[in-house]
């Protein structure tokens, strides 16, 4: 399934969670891999501060596995289905694993893109 999450950078954790996007070192020791380096690069920061990115997690509860990874940097504040849950080929049993490489959520995304700046710009000053 695919998430719209809404968080905040927790205070004084902006330095440490840039040197971790740096160092590729973010989400180390988690299944999910690469993917929160890849949600960093498309992470739009909002002009109230908020952050929002599309993450995708097979988990039965939204973000079991990641929450303790990205509550280290962040305290979440919403995490939302990013499409209906009726036409997720992964969680209907079409197609395991289908959300890695399903375009479901590209529009959202692309709205995304368009709101804010890029997250990972904005760290750099």
């Amino acid at each position: 399934m695919r998430y719209l999450v809404t968080a905040r950078v927790k205070p004084g954790r902006a330095e440490p969670l840039a040197q971790a996007i740096d160092a590729g070192t973010l989400g180390r020791g988690s299944v999910a891999g690469g993917e929160y380096l890849r949600d960093m690069e498309a992470a739009r920061e909002l002009a109230d501060g908020r952050v929002q990115w599309v993450e995708v997690c097979f988990c039965p509860t939204p973000l079991a596995e990641e929450r303790a990874y990205w509550e280290e940097y962040f305290d979440l504040e919403k995490v939302q289905d990013a499409h209906a849950r009726s036409r997720c080929r992964d969680l209907n049993g079409d197609e395991p694993w289908g959300c890695v490489d399903c375009d479901c959520s590209a529009r959202l995304e692309a709205r995304l893109a368009t709101r804010g700046r890029p997250f990972r710009r904005c760290r750099r000053g």
